[in-house]
């Protein structure tokens, strides 16, 4: 595990205190980025992963990036927030090879973590707290370009920042070991699938990494992670086609190209399936201002 660990980046997106009233009520968001918040005020809920969460105050939230999500919030509450990027070699998710937990009590040194990662970010919060607004392709390619404008010691301190935040919800209850010899198992295939969305995979193309028969495999790679190896796969596809609409200009052709799914109704039918909505509206609302 802490091989992969070593390639993990984050790559910060936002940072902010905000101040939120019933406005901040928003259902299917489903984003390319994670968050994380500290609730100092009120109360509110979000759900994901088949769970609510009452925001409380003094505690710390993780959503990981690509999972349905909602907010709602009755009355007022107030949070610091985080959004960033992050992945592990070859462009795959922490959150796909380790356990993570998703609300926790914070300490005073996780206040103080978020208070210092603002200082030294400046200028990085959200102007708008609906997700159709910050999720659109002009701010998410505005992001590098911030980054590259901090000194070499606030790049390194926020990445650090980050990595201890994001180390506070891993959970270290859970039966690490025979998710590590799992991982061990079957981590070529993904980082296969990863450097080879563009190309048609088959599961058996899969299960020789493994010296495993298909249907064996299959069934491994289900207990790891809850679906089927193509189940999987069209996630990946769809994953990588939603952060390719919002952070380039390529047509939809282009991207069904990139993603192994060349036949462009094809392309949109998956996308469908995952995204409960075609690509083309997707773009459409994500890149409303």
């Amino acid at each position: 595990m802490q091989k992969i660990l070593q390639s993990l980046q984050l790559s910060l997106l936002n940072i902010g205190y905000a101040h939120l009233t019933t406005n901040w009520n928003y259902d299917n968001v489903i984003s390319p980025f994670t968050r994380l918040y500290y609730i100092t005020k009120g109360n509110a809920k979000v759900y994901h992963s088949k769970k609510e969460f009452e925001l409380k105050p003094d505690h710390m939230y993780l959503i990981p990036s690509y999972i349905y999500s909602r907010y709602t919030c009755d009355s007022n509450h107030e949070q610091y927030y985080i959004s960033f990027f992050e992945e592990v070699k070859n462009g795959m998710s922490i959150f796909n090879l380790a356990p993570f937990i998703y609300e926790i009590k914070a300490t005073p040194i996780d206040l103080q973590y978020f208070k210092r990662l603002l200082e030294i970010n400046p200028n990085r919060a959200l102007v708008n707290d609906d997700p159709e607004v910050y999720d659109n392709r002009p701010t998410l390619l505005n992001f590098k370009k911030k980054n590259e404008q901090l000194s070499s010691a606030h790049y390194m301190e926020t990445n650090g920042i980050l990595r201890i935040l994001l180390s506070r919800f891993m959970n270290e209850k859970s039966d690490v070991n025979m998710k590590i010899h799992t991982i061990s198992d079957i981590s070529q295939t993904i980082s296969y699938i990863s450097e080879n969305l563009h190309k048609e995979i088959t599961v058996s193309e899969l299960a020789s990494f493994c010296h495993l028969s298909t249907d064996h495999f299959s069934r491994v790679f289900k207990r790891q992670f809850g679906m089927r190896p193509n189940f999987y796969m069209q996630s990946k596809r769809v994953e990588r086609a939603q952060l390719l609409l919002l952070t380039t200009h390529h047509s939809l052709q282009q991207i069904a190209e990139k993603v192994g799914l060349e036949n462009l109704s094809y392309f949109s039918r998956v996308f469908k399936k995952h995204a409960g909505k075609t690509p083309g509206n997707f773009r459409k609302q994500q890149m409303k201002v």
